[in-house]
């Protein structure tokens, strides 16, 4: 499966991304630390990249939980990670989490990436709704949610506890599926 964002790629994460992977991670650590700290600390070295990439292919395979990768088609690096997380089979719910490296911040690719895998989300998974989960001073993050037509639900007290900080409120951005 392969989806395609005009110069760049989304596609399942593969056993041989972790390289790349750790590369990606510990090139934008800064970036990572503070919303994605299990990621991060799941990929410092290129072993521990080996063994989260088999648990992340795993998982997509058995459809606990899909993470794909943001690839730039000229070069194939690895400039993005697009989850969709949280699976709730009963509820038919998955929530969206995403980051973007540095070079490639401000091209709207997180927003592309998200409009295209709800798609995936809706008709392949069988999902009917989805959610982003960002603080309000995580502006680029909003962004991807309002540009991608989830609406703001409500704030989440202490949902998010970043390392080393006390425990952040959040804001709940959610989208439904339409039958049409």
């Amino acid at each position: 499966m392969l989806i395609d964002l005009e110069s760049y790629y989304l596609q399942p994460i593969k056993t041989r991304d972790a390289w790349a992977l750790c590369d990606f991670i510990i090139s934008n650590e800064d970036r990572l630390k503070r919303y994605f700290p299990k990621t991060l600390e799941q990929n410092l070295t290129p072993d521990l990249s080996k063994v989260f990439v088999e648990k992340k292919v795993k998982q997509f395979r058995l459809k606990e939980e899909f993470l794909f990768t943001l690839k730039e088609k000229s070069t194939k690096q690895l400039v993005g990670l697009i989850y969709i997380k949280e699976i709730d089979p009963i509820k038919k719910q998955g929530e969206f989490a995403y980051c973007i490296g540095y070079p490639f911040e401000d091209k709207g690719l997180a927003s592309k990436s998200v409009k295209l895998l709800t798609e995936f989300a809706f008709k392949d998974l069988g999902l009917k709704t989805l959610q982003i989960i960002a603080h309000k001073t995580n502006l680029a993050s909003v962004k991807v949610a309002e540009n991608c037509g989830f609406i703001w639900k409500k704030t989440l007290k202490n949902e998010f506890t970043p390392n080393g900080e006390l425990p952040l409120d959040m804001e709940l951005y959610e989208l439904y599926f339409e039958n049409e």
